[in-house]
């Protein structure tokens, strides 16, 4: 009989060790690395070819003429968008997000509105009780949708009830953290039982044909809790984003097989649950009857969708010797720095001095490269004291060498704007203007200081 062999794994990054040690060598943690049984070596198994003995496979070429899968729509348009169009049978998505956030209660209301749209779905918590998914979906207003409802922590349970009968056209695991393998000695939520739980219910959607949805816990940093590897055995991953204190929230896909990716989803936290923002423009933009210093507004593109969105910056002048502050919400600290010194070594001012706040308004976080105008306009106004029209926007990613760069989709950025108002705009040199959008080409920060001196003179 072979000798046992063991090994260590990482309960914080999944890497494998020989022998146990305080602190992993890969990440870094201390007291992360838990013994597991790994597979028996032996002398046959190690000189045993894999070249005979399996089932041949049938091999298909890829024009082959079949019928594709329709896509299943959740009821929510917004989650449609973000998925690509729609729930793909037998697929698997991940959705993360804070606690709180919401995910739970989007779920739910995906469960009902497709319930009573005639789709089999089965709701499986691993984290409430039945009666309390009950108490939220009577707040919800699906107390009557027909959703098969389930508390069950064991992988096994789940899928065999789930197997007896005719297979849902969806299933959703709140949370996969929660799951256990009888398979694997461990507690749930480990590396060892988020990998295995996850592998039996993904394989079983690709057998039967149902869509999973598993909701994701997240680390500190905003990361899904469990190993990376997670991420890459399912088929799209959504994080729920948004600030507790603001009432909206953005669905964002960072991955999809079957769609594009950056996609995002709106929505409003209501009494009765979360509302779908059909038109997320006009949400985060502050009306006000007159410009003030510091604010421009930026057409950002989130997948194929674009959305004006505020900047809002404001520097305090500091007395000599003290050590001025750089705050940021909603966009890269860095790239604030990086903007810093551009406007300081290619257009002379001066924010040295200064205490510089940028704050992205209504609580989304913008990742387009294309702020770094608005952005350098909204500091430069700010410093100057000098508003920036109203009816005026701005984009363009800005180079070290201070010159701005053009960015892809000016077109479908300014033809939101001009839909909403806006009558001109601050964007690179051969950007052709829409409609009454009228465009000013910007080649370099120092012209973005010149024209904004000009417009109101200091």
């Amino acid at each position: 009989m072979a000798k046992p062999q063991f090994r260590y794994v990482c309960q914080a990054c999944g890497s494998v060790q020989p022998k146990w040690m305080g602190q992993c060598p890969d990440c870094g943690e201390w007291n992360t690395l838990q013994q597991e049984a790994a597979a028996a070596v032996t002398p046959f198994a190690q000189k045993h070819s894999l070249k005979a003995g399996g089932r041949v496979l049938e091999l298909q070429p890829l024009d082959a003429v079949i019928e594709l899968p329709k896509r299943i729509a959740t009821g929510f348009g917004e989650l449609d968008r973000a998925l690509g169009g729609g729930l793909v049978p037998g697929s698997a998505v991940l959705i993360g997000g804070d606690p709180g956030i919401g995910k739970s209660t989007l779920l739910l209301q995906a469960a009902g509105r497709m319930a009573r749209a005639g789709h089999g779905v089965a709701y499986v918590s691993g984290e409430e009780a039945a009666d309390q998914v009950r108490l939220r979906a009577r707040r919800l207003g699906l107390a009557d949708a027909p959703v098969m409802l389930a508390a069950a922590t064991s992988v096994r349970d789940i899928l065999t009830t789930l197997s007896a009968g005719t297979p849902p056209a969806l299933v959703v695991i709140d949370s996969i953290q929660t799951m256990h393998s009888d398979q694997l000695e461990g507690a749930p939520g480990t590396v060892s039982q988020v990998r295995a739980a996850s592998l039996e219910l993904i394989s079983w959607a690709k057998l039967t044909g149902s869509a999973v949805i598993l909701v994701g816990h997240v680390t500190k940093d905003g990361q899904i809790a469990g190993p990376r590897v997670l991420e890459h055995m399912v088929d799209a991953v959504l994080y729920f984003e948004g600030e507790g204190r603001h009432q909206y929230r953005v669905l964002r896909a960072v991955k999809n097989r079957f769609g594009g990716t950056d996609e995002i989803g709106v929505f409003a936290m209501e009494a009765d649950g979360l509302a779908e923002v059909l038109n997320p423009s006009s949400l985060f933009l502050t009306q006000r009857e007159n410009a003030v210093p510091g604010a421009v507004v930026f057409p950002a593109l989130e997948g194929t969708r674009p959305v004006l969105v505020e900047l809002q910056a404001l520097t305090v002048r500091l007395p000599s010797g003290a050590t001025p502050r750089r705050a940021v919400v909603g966009w890269d600290g860095s790239r604030l720095a990086m903007l810093l010194a551009v406007l300081e070594a290619r257009a002379g001012l001066g924010f040295g001095s200064s205490e510089v706040y940028l704050n992205v308004a209504g609580g989304l976080r913008v990742v387009d490269p294309a702020a770094d105008l608005a952005v350098a306009a909204a500091l430069v106004s700010a410093l100057l004291d000098s508003p920036v029209p109203q009816d005026c926007l701005a984009f363009g990613e800005i180079a070290l060498s201070g010159e701005v760069r053009p960015t892809t989709h000016a077109a479908l950025r300014l033809k939101e704007a001009e839909k909403l108002g806006f009558r001109q705009a601050l964007a690179p040199p051969a950007t052709k203007g829409v409609g009454k959008l009228q465009v000013s080409p910007v080649a370099s920060v120092a012209a973005l200081v010149d024209r904004i001196k000009r417009s109101h003179p200091v």
